[in-house]
């Protein structure tokens, strides 16, 4: 594949949605485009504006706390994972409120704490903190929405 054809190929694809560079690169080292070529098709990319690592983080990253329910810590990996600059995933993920996470780890807690058995008020929490720990919230969010000293919550 031609750098031309990678560039038109990539173009559509970033009309159509948020991409960022490394999964450009991908790409392209998949369709075997020469590094050279890559590079010039990279350039073009981005000069165009069809790729920005600043744009698609703020993209990803709401949509991963929005509609996946996903911490700053699985987000900020995630964003690693795609080569983002840790400048831009820092700056991104600082723009996103606590009380954003909040709202999107409570009625995750909510939800879990129906559907977990426990036989005392303590291994509930800590089962509740092993949960939203996996999912990426930090300690100092976890303590808002779980309130260890709320027994009537554990009489269901």
């Amino acid at each position: 594949m031609t750098g031309q054809q990678a560039f038109q190929r990539l173009a559509a694809l970033c009309a159509r949605g948020e991409h960022c560079q490394s999964e450009m690169l991908e790409k392209m080292r998949a369709w075997g485009v020469t590094a050279e070529e890559q590079a010039q098709v990279m350039a073009r990319l981005t000069q165009e504006r069809y790729v920005d690592d600043e744009r698609f983080a703020r993209a990803f990253v709401a949509d991963k706390v929005r509609y996946n329910k996903w911490g700053r810590r699985k987000v900020e990996q995630a964003l690693w994972q795609k080569h983002i600059d840790g400048d831009i995933a820092s700056r991104v993920l600082d723009e996103i409120d606590d009380q954003e996470y909040v709202n999107a780890l409570r009625p995750l807690l909510q939800q879990k704490r129906r559907a977990t058995k426990a036989s005392t008020p303590y291994e509930l929490t800590a089962k509740l903190m092993k949960f939203a720990i996996g999912r990426g919230f930090t300690i100092d969010i976890i303590r808002q929405c779980i309130d260890v000293n709320d027994e009537d919550e554990f009489l269901d």
